[in-house]
């Protein structure tokens, strides 16, 4: 089981960092490794809207479903692979910080298959890493103005 959290500050209103966020067609410009975004069902995003990603982790192209299966706009969106290498669950949590700003809260859980939990320990460092440069790189993105 992997269950790895980070979150990070972002001087820019709640509102605007959830709708950049929760757009899975701005998911390329803040995940380094996503390389590819497709819509499975017509955009926006809903409850039961399915995205297709394209990703390269660990040296590897990894193809899946998310499929959103909690939205509260600016609150809170959890998706959960409906396909894909291994099961994992996304929860996205925005809040208001002081002075006007966001704390974004990034969230991934799972259990992936084929690996040991030695590999599952190996593993969550790495995606917190990541999982820190993105959201890093979010911040950097929104507090420009995009």
């Amino acid at each position: 089981m992997v269950d790895v959290v980070t979150d990070i500050e972002i001087r820019q209103p709640r509102a605007v960092v959830a709708a950049f966020a929760a757009n899975p067609e701005n998911a390329p410009a803040w995940y380094a490794n996503i390389k590819t975004v497709s819509w499975e069902t017509p955009p926006p995003v809903a409850l039961g809207s399915k995205v297709a990603f394209t990703a390269e982790f660990l040296g590897k192209t990894l193809e899946y479903v998310y499929e959103f299966t909690e939205l509260d706009p600016s609150r809170k969106l959890v998706m959960r692979t409906a396909q894909g290498p291994f099961p994992m669950e996304t929860t996205y949590t925005w809040t208001d910080s002081d002075g006007g700003g966001t704390r974004m809260t990034l969230r991934n859980t799972g259990t992936p298959a084929g690996f040991s939990a030695v590999a599952a320990l190996v593993m969550a460092p790495m995606m917190r890493r990541a999982m820190r440069k993105d959201l890093a790189k979010l911040k950097s993105l929104l507090e420009a103005g995009l």
